[in-house]
Formats: structure tokens, sequence, C-alpha cells
């Protein structure tokens, strides 16, 4: 969240006279106009505003940041106002790999203000693109139903007289399959053909995740995939509902 609080104050009073609804927030940093002691070492007194700051940043989970460099943020024109630091940046509470952001004072050109940065390590999500399978009608899934067989006519079952040997039997039942499966899936790629689901909407989704890389663009896609199924297999059961 990025912040310009006037020489009024006017966004800070906003944030703390109004609730604020803000989920999952990791940085809040901008021009606070503020001059405290907790922040400028050139500045020796205490602002009663910057309490009500830290108090909104607590309300958010986030911590004031420490620059790994100690330089003024704010830059005077006026013959006799001294340089300041007013730009500050908190991070969420617990990310302790981000603990520090740097000022850059040959970066602020004609500007009155340094910028501020940090560099934060996003994990890159893979998007699968194999999957084990065993094509319809071939020899692996010939191989895979015999065996499956074979080994059910020597399951045990007249001995189940309580839940807990009931669910032995399911087990090794499953180990069973597992085993099957293992032996006889071959590794295939996805395309848009794998699942009958699939439809282009789920491709301009991935595509865009591909693109961008973004965390929001992966959620949209998981979305758009996770509904586009749901609807597939809804009218798939009603398909067979009304056959019967």
């Amino acid at each position: 969240m990025n912040i310009y609080s006037d020489s009024s104050h006017s966004a800070l009073k906003y944030l703390k006279n109004t609730e604020v609804n803000i989920n999952n927030l990791l940085i809040m940093t901008g021009d606070f106009n503020i001059r405290n002691s907790l922040w400028d070492l050139s500045f020796p007194h205490h602002s009663s505003i910057s309490d009500d700051l830290l108090i909104i940043a607590d309300s958010f989970n986030l911590n004031l940041l420490i620059p790994t460099n100690s330089y003024p943020t704010r830059y005077s024109d006026t013959q006799g106002e001294a340089n300041s630091v007013i730009n500050l940046m908190f991070l969420y509470n617990g990310s302790n790999e981000l603990n520090s952001h740097s000022i850059h004072p040959d970066w602020h050109l004609t500007s009155d203000h340094a910028p501020l940065t940090i560099t934060i390590s996003i994990m890159e999500e893979n998007v699968t693109s194999t999957k084990l399978s065993i094509p319809k009608n071939s020899k692996e899934e010939t191989a895979f139903v015999k065996e499956i067989i074979a080994n059910l006519k020597n399951l045990n079952t007249s001995n189940i007289t309580d839940s807990d040997k009931l669910e032995d039997v399911i087990n090794f039942l499953e180990s069973i399959i597992k085993q099957a499966w293992n032996k006889n899936a071959k590794q295939m790629r996805i395309t848009k053909h794998s699942k009958q689901w699939w439809n282009d909407e789920c491709g301009r989704a991935l595509d865009k995740y591909r693109t961008t890389r973004s965390p929001k663009n992966w959620k949209i896609y998981k979305k758009v995939v996770k509904t586009i199924k749901r609807s597939f297999f809804d009218d798939k059961i009603q398909e067979v509902v009304n056959k019967s």
C-alpha cells in the first residue's frame, strides 16, 4: 500500500478514524510527512502523530523497517531548512528475511525525495506439463486390469469382523491398485486434449499466468479451472441421470 499523507496528516487521520478492511497487506510505504527521532537521527524530538502511525501499522500487523543505509529521504531547497527522513517503509510482521530496505539519494534527480527499494523474492510456481496416464484401449490398460483382477482373487474378505479389519482390507486394495498403476502408467504430456473439460478459457488463463508469472494470475487460473471442471462434471452427472 502506497501512502501520501500531507502536512495536515489527512491520510493518517482517515486510516485512524475509518475501519479499513485490507487483507494480506505485505508492505506499507510512502511519504508520511512526519519527522521523528525514531527514524531521523538528526531530529531530536518525538511527534505525537508518529504514535498514530505506529498504531495504524500495528493494526495491519506491520513493523517499521530499518534502512541498510542512513540518508535523508527528502531534500529541502529552502535556505536554512534541513533535509529530513519522512519516507518510510513498513513490512508484514514475521518476514525476517526482508527486514531492511535501501535509500537511494543518487536516484532522486530533480525530485526532492529519494527512492526507497526492497527486494522481495517470490517463489516461482511451476505448472505441471506431464502426467502419469494409461491410454484407453491400450495394452497398458489391459495389463493394468488383468493385474488388479489377479490380485483381487487372492484378497481375503472372509474375516472382516470389525472396522479395523475392514480398513486393513481397503488399504490392501488401495496398494494393489497403486502398484498396478505405477507399473503400467506412462508419462504423457498434458495438452488441451488431455482432459475433456479443458476449454479455451482455461488455456487463456494459463497463458496469462505463464506470461506474467503473477501470483494473482495463478489464483485466477486455478479458479477458472475449478469452475470449468465443476460445470463439466455437473453436466456429465445430469446426463447419466437422464439416461437412467
